[in-house]
């Protein structure tokens, strides 16, 4: 299964992929369990979490273009409220 992909977007690439029409969403400092039920891509806007899988732990921070998988199964430990914009 393909994991987490996280990377520092340009300015550029971020208007061709055309974050500003995202919908948004935003959780204050908590822990929870995930699923995807299809791919997504979210832009960070502000804010610190650790997304836990079965085989690794990535921390996510304000200003990354992230991508998961459908079907990947996870722990968010949202460290700092955490306000995103993201892409199904």
């Amino acid at each position: 299964m393909a994991e987490i992909k996280i990377e520092k977007p340009s300015i550029e690439k971020l208007e061709s992929i055309g974050v500003k029409n995202w919908s948004s969403w935003e959780c204050k400092p908590s822990t929870f369990d995930w699923e995807y039920t299809s791919d997504e891509t979210a832009y960070i806007l502000e804010g610190k979490v650790k997304v836990i899988t079965s085989t690794e732990e990535v921390e996510i921070n304000k200003g990354d273009l992230v991508t998961f998988p459908k079907g990947l199964k996870c722990t968010w430990k949202v460290m700092e409220k955490i306000r995103k914009v993201y892409n199904m």
